[in-house]
């Protein structure tokens, strides 16, 4: 099994990504009227709105269909090539690469440098110079009220530095807003690190327990013959006796675990080290919790009918295990899991009784360190570190995560959904 490596798995916060994208559409909006309307430059203004429509849509899709809180490297590619394709037709549509505003198109690939992989990077830097070629031969004529060549041209002569002044102040922020939450989301990354290194390290403690049984062997004996002795002394004594011979048959268990550990010192843990059925691994995490919660866990698995094994994932164990506590934690009195399971999909439906989510946060589930801004909210929740390690870790095992208040019931629910391609590959 791997551990969470960070190296490996680029992503970023999707909301300040589309924060950044709604000031260059606007900016876009701006400009392209602005230019129209008051300066009287003649272009094909109906065509420079529908693609700046466009980048409208593809926001909105990030924002109402695309769930997930952060965007993979494989995600980030597709909508930065969407945002230099776009941005490329409308420099197509207003003068190619005697646009000022071309400067912009370098953007996106500046901002992959930082945030995604060499590959993506790469990719993304030679559409962008293609693009720039493309631009340089194929273009719409800049418009121009004045008959000038471009030198004496004033509109064109002052619109360079003020583009160059917004790209300035527009990268200066892109790097702040970026480099804050790269830090934050270090962080949290690296308290996951230790949660999982805590697990894997609960797995080798195989060779410590031998060790130990050699040396608990004597007293464990000393016990059993005093117990034995007691229970000669007591045999009168009915209620004595019982206690006596349960201490006997516990610590004769304990010898068998012992003798059990001395025989093999890396025996293997019958739950995390055996690939089970998502019915199994949900039964296990609830039976742990039933022994340290008050609370009442009801578990429907009437819809599962997929009963192919999965491949041991500490992962998906601690994934589940922290959306589950956390159900139990805000829960009033149950908590409601529902597994689904068919020859395509698995789903499984957590909700409790609980108060819900608050909904100044409810948007923004997923992201490590959320404070509400209700101060009655506030002191009943947490930093949502454990719905940031459960949800990151679930996702980067394949699975789709949907966190909010239950439509049925008071409290929050998450809807945690994989195809079976890509659960039983895993």
């Amino acid at each position: 099994m791997k551990f969470f490596e960070t190296s490996k798995y680029h992503f970023f916060k999707k909301s300040t990504y589309i924060s950044l994208r709604w000031i260059g559409i606007i900016g876009q909006l701006i400009s392209v009227n602005f230019v129209y309307f008051f300066l009287n430059f003649k272009f094909d203004f109906v065509t420079s709105n529908l693609v700046i429509f466009f980048g409208i849509l593809s926001n909105l899709f990030l924002i109402y269909i695309y769930k997930k809180t952060q965007l993979s490297d494989r995600s980030a590619f597709i909508f930065l090539v969407i945002d230099i394709l776009q941005l490329g037709a409308l420099l197509y549509l207003t003068g190619g690469i005697t646009n000022p505003f071309v400067i912009f198109l370098l953007i996106p690939s500046i901002f992959s440098s930082s945030n995604l992989s060499l590959k993506t990077n790469t990719l993304l830097v030679t559409l962008t110079a293609i693009t720039i070629v493309f631009l340089t031969f194929y273009y719409h004529d800049l418009p121009m009220p004045i008959k000038s060549d471009l030198h004496n041209n004033h509109y064109y002569y002052y619109s360079i530095p003020t583009a160059l002044i917004i790209a300035l102040i527009f990268l200066n922020y892109l790097a702040m807003s970026f480099g804050t939450q790269s830090r934050l989301r270090r962080e949290a990354l690296s308290k996951m690190e230790e949660v999982m290194a805590s697990e894997h390290e609960l797995l080798s403690l195989g060779g410590q327990a031998a060790a130990a049984a050699h040396s608990l062997g004597t007293p464990l004996s000393t016990i059993k013959i005093i117990a034995h002795d007691l229970e000669k002394q007591f045999q009168d004594q009915e209620d004595v006796k019982k206690d006596i011979e349960l201490l006997s048959s516990q610590v004769e268990r304990c010898n068998e675990i012992l003798k059990r550990l001395t025989l093999n010192p890396v025996e293997e843990d019958e739950f995390i080290d055996k690939d089970l059925t998502m019915r199994d691994y949900l039964s296990e995490i609830i039976l742990s919790f039933k022994e340290i919660s008050k609370k009442k866990f009801i578990f429907n698995f009437d819809q599962f009918s997929n009963v192919k094994k999965i491949t041991k994932s500490i992962e998906i164990v601690y994934g589940l295990r922290n959306f589950i506590g956390n159900a139990n934690k805000f829960s009033k009195n149950s908590i409601y899991i529902n597994l689904k399971s068919d020859s395509e999909f698995t789903e499984i439906i957590i909700e409790d009784d609980g108060n819900g989510y608050p909904k100044d946060v409810l948007s923004k589930i997923g992201e490590p360190y959320l404070r509400s801004n209700d101060p009655i909210d506030k002191s009943k929740t947490g930093l949502g570190l454990g719905l940031f390690i459960g949800k990151t870790l679930l996702e980067k095992n394949f699975a789709s995560i949907n966190c909010r208040n239950s439509k049925t019931r008071t409290g929050a629910e998450v809807v945690i959904k994989w195809n079976n391609k890509d659960l039983f590959n895993i």
